[in-house]
């Protein structure tokens, strides 16, 4: 080991952490459907159907777990839509389902977000990735157009959140191989 990287005992080990919202069961298969289908055209790693409830955030597992905690036990269950498939503008946001910015979706988000003490320059956009990946704008569009093909009554679709999951998720791994689930809370109705 040469002598930078060596640990004093006074440091804790910090990982990033984010908070997701994890669809229905009885829906996974449906979007890791229409996920598969737009990797096997596109490329791009494999990740799970989830809704980003906070992003990267640096901690200590400890840290992380507790303020997963806090946050979910003050949350009740609550409902998302889908208002349409749309593009983003960098690799975690390639091809997405923005969700309608509801009172409710954006209130957990909020709560999550103080409990977590997490800031951001943009405002929390209530999304679901369908593909990551850096693509030109013309193959985004593309990619767009083919989730509609794949799966055409996507626009709308309701869906209750009632599990929340803390992941851990080095957002340096673009493979995302590396990301594992940490917890999961099943939220009061």
């Amino acid at each position: 080991m040469d002598a930078g990287a060596t640990i004093t005992s006074g440091e804790v080990k910090r990982d990033v952490y984010s908070v997701w919202a994890l669809p229905p069961e009885e829906l996974t298969p449906r979007l890791k459907k229409l996920m598969d289908g737009l990797r096997s055209e596109f490329g791009g790693p494999q990740f799970e159907p989830h809704v980003t409830v906070v992003g990267a955030i640096n901690l200590t597992e400890s840290e992380a777990r507790d303020k997963f905690n806090h946050a979910c036990e003050g949350l009740k269950a609550y409902n998302a839509a889908v208002e349409k498939v749309a593009t983003g503008t960098f690799f975690y946001q390639c091809v997405l389902l923005l969700l309608h910015p509801t009172p409710q979706v954006l209130e957990a988000g909020a709560h999550c977000w103080d409990n977590f003490g997490y800031k951001s320059t943009t405002p929390y956009m209530p999304h679901l990735s369908l593909l990551y990946g850096d693509l030109t704008d013309e193959v985004k569009k593309t990619a767009q157009d083919k989730a509609y093909v794949l799966d055409e009554s996507i626009d709308g679709l309701n869906f209750q959140i009632s599990r929340l999951a803390l992941y851990k998720t080095d957002t340096e791994d673009k493979s995302c191989k590396s990301w594992e689930k940490v917890a999961e809370y099943h939220l009061k109705h």
